[in-house]
């Protein structure tokens, strides 16, 4: 069982600049160099003490917002190859359908591998729809783009008897070569994110790490049975628990109150993710024409259709949402894990039970206005008092 700490690397200070978009189109002005450059260094010195606290680390990426200063986790990730020591490095991860070149993506991956003496592990996104106009891309056949341009970073970091080329409907190469080759052969771990049926279907059939994002607990069981599903229908034994991993919040202190306090910081992260303008936040083509009509059903119907995580709901049946829900909604939703150690532990067991085990737990440790004494302090108690008990739990069950 593992636990990853994530951050965002937020710029919280430019969150009430516009309470139309954050993304997109909010003026650089906004941003003061200074102060940019203290929060990327201290996310840096957060995740070294992640390190040596016996947390792995995950980064993502997102452009054009104050939400995530990350430019590229490929990038944040170089950084911490060298600046950490044991902690597995996960990308999740990188928008191979809005990036030009995924060439290029096949050799950062096998550099930042090798740095790390193949510590790394990458996750391929399709990436948010507001990151479609920064990109100068298309949400038109967004996902066959995706999938083309992830088969060829697979074939590009697995081949290796000299140059091939590539002509496919996206991208066109003479002479691909890769160098240098990464350290984990063939490659390295893949990891997949999905939150409706048809992605689930697609990263089980290919056997990758299935990771969800705050969807609660009743989304993830519904998308974690179904990859088992599929996953075995390839002719696969069950997938080991190591084959899923839930992203939610986190926040420990010694008290309930204190917990509490930090948590509503750290909860600023989904609320300030969700001011984004309509024009930008569903471009024609990125969502499915089936959901779509779905969802203009629902709406006709007079029901909530739900965002982009689907429909949220605490564990008596009230539907909440992302922007609006209280933390103590939150938690009872499986959104966050937040309280006093002894707290956190019996809510984090809960939920395993609940989704039937995961082997892989993404925990935003870090948001929005959390301090880094608040932060480090919160990650030190989750590794001393919630950590190995949660791993003495899964032996005894093994």
């Amino acid at each position: 069982m593992r636990f990853f700490h994530f951050s965002e690397q937020p710029y919280p200070e430019a969150w009430d600049k516009d309470p139309v978009s954050l993304r997109v189109t909010l003026p650089s002005s906004h941003c003061d160099p200074e102060v940019a450059s203290r929060h990327y260094n201290r996310y840096l010195d957060e995740w070294a003490v992640a390190d040596e606290l016996g947390f792995d680390i995950m980064v993502n990426e997102h452009h054009s917002t104050p939400t995530c200063l990350s430019v590229s986790a490929t990038l944040t990730l170089a950084i911490l190859a060298r600046q950490t020591k044991k902690a597995r490095l996960l990308a999740l991860g990188i928008p191979i359908a809005n990036r030009p070149d995924p060439i290029r993506v096949a050799e950062e991956i096998a550099m930042v591998d090798l740095i790390s003496n193949g510590r790394l592990e990458v996750g391929l996104v399709k990436g948010v729809p507001y990151e479609i106009v920064p990109a100068d891309s298309s949400a038109i056949r967004m996902m066959d783009r995706f999938w083309e341009a992830h088969d060829l970073i697979e074939k590009a970091l697995t081949s290796h008897d000299g140059p091939f080329s590539w002509e496919g409907q996206f991208f066109t190469y003479r002479n691909v070569n890769v160098w240098p080759r990464p350290l984990q052969q063939p490659a390295p771990p893949i990891w997949f994110t999905a939150t409706s049926p048809g992605s689930v279907r697609s990263v089980a059939e290919k056997g990758y790490v299935l990771a969800t994002f705050l969807v609660g607990r009743e989304k993830a069981r519904q998308l974690f049975d179904l990859y088992r599903e599929v996953y075995v229908a390839q002719g696969r034994p069950q997938p080991e628990l190591n084959r899923f991993a839930y992203l939610a919040m986190m926040a420990v202190a010694d008290n309930h109150d204190e917990a509490m306090r930090r948590a509503e910081l750290v909860a600023g992260y989904v609320r300030s993710g969700q001011i984004v303008a309509p024009t930008f936040s569903n471009p024609p083509g990125y969502v499915d024409y089936r959901a779509v009509a779905q969802g203009l059903r629902a709406k006709a119907q007079g029901k909530a259709a739900g965002g982009p995580h689907g429909k949220l709901y605490t564990k008596s049946g009230k539907q909440i949402s992302l922007t609006t829900a209280s933390v103590e909604d939150m938690v009872d939703a499986g959104l966050m894990f937040a309280g006093t150690p002894d707290e956190v532990f019996d809510q984090l067991v809960e939920f395993d039970d609940a989704v039937g085990g995961i082997g892989n737990y993404l925990l935003m440790g870090q948001g929005g206005f959390l301090s880094h004494k608040d932060t480090v302090d919160s990650l030190t108690l989750f590794s001393r008092e919630v950590m190995p008990r949660m791993r003495e739990r899964r032996a005894l069950a093994a």
